[in-house]
């Protein structure tokens, strides 16, 4: 099922809000987002002419990334922040109007339900999942600002075993681009752990070309951050997912010691 035009809203009474927070007053500085953190679709979408295969598998979706935010979440007793709906639907780390913000390919799949869209059909779902979403994340930084709550940004990611055939090595990646310092902080206890081997912005990098959360949110407000990315066949079950939370979880208050939180402006 295709879905059909919009003709004036996207999201009805039954589909869920653009995203979940939790913990909105926790204690931690670290402010955690989660760009891909489920692969629905609101109804009126349908299932963009995709079958259950592509719509489980990692176009859709960071596969057991939500697992991991929600128990470090409590874990650290921080706020998060979810995004509720595929990038396919549209990409949350994306700049709105690029050619990466709604695809109609990711890696081999086609995605049929995003042909010929129309400018209505476009703007509505950067209207009514997009904006709701980084609206949340701006509120809750905004309100750090006023009442002076130092602040760490965490994006958290989970990237496939293998892309287009070629394998990729590492467990884990800390990814940045102009201010590597917590980064480079927690990819140093990382390497500590034994047994795994921590991607320094490899298999992806970030960049005002591609990406978006990190640096509106963080980069633009003067916020120390990082991008976390976990390969997805260690976090797939709840197992994994507890090992990696509980991982992050001891690692992260760590560094506090050596990139000081600060009041994002």
């Amino acid at each position: 099922m295709l879905g059909h035009a919009m003709t004036g809203s996207l999201l009805t009474a039954t589909d869920a809000p653009a995203f979940r927070l939790e913990r909105p007053l926790g204690s931690s500085p670290y402010l955690l987002v989660c760009d891909h953190a489920s692969n629905a679709r609101p109804d009126r979408l349908g299932t963009l002419g995709l079958g259950y295969e592509a719509l489980s598998a990692h176009v859709a979706w960071d596969i057991g990334i939500a697992g991991v935010a929600l128990r470090l979440s409590h874990a650290l007793d921080a706020c998060c922040v979810l995004q509720s709906y595929s990038r396919l639907v549209i990409d949350c780390n994306r700049e709105p109007g690029t050619v990466q913000s709604i695809v109609t390919l990711s890696e081999r799949t086609e995605i049929p339900g995003n042909r010929e869209l129309s400018a209505l059909d476009r703007e509505l779902r950067e209207r009514e999942i997009f904006a709701p979403y980084h609206g949340c994340i701006s509120e809750q930084l905004d309100r750090r600002t006023a009442q002076h709550v130092p602040t760490l940004f965490c994006s958290l990611h989970s990237f496939t075993p293998s892309y287009l055939g070629v394998s990729r090595p590492w467990h884990a990646a800390v990814l940045y681009d102009r201010d590597p310092r917590l980064a480079h902080a927690l990819r140093a206890e990382l390497r500590e752990e034994p047994g795994l081997v921590i991607g320094d912005n490899e298999p992806y990098s970030v960049s005002d070309a591609t990406d978006y959360t990190v640096i509106v949110h963080a980069e633009r407000r003067g916020v120390p951050y990082l991008e976390i990315e976990i390969r997805q066949d260690l976090i797939a079950d709840e197992a994994g997912q507890a090992v990696w939370a509980e991982r992050l979880g001891r690692l992260l208050p760590t560094l506090i010691a050596s990139v000081r939180p600060v009041t994002p402006r």
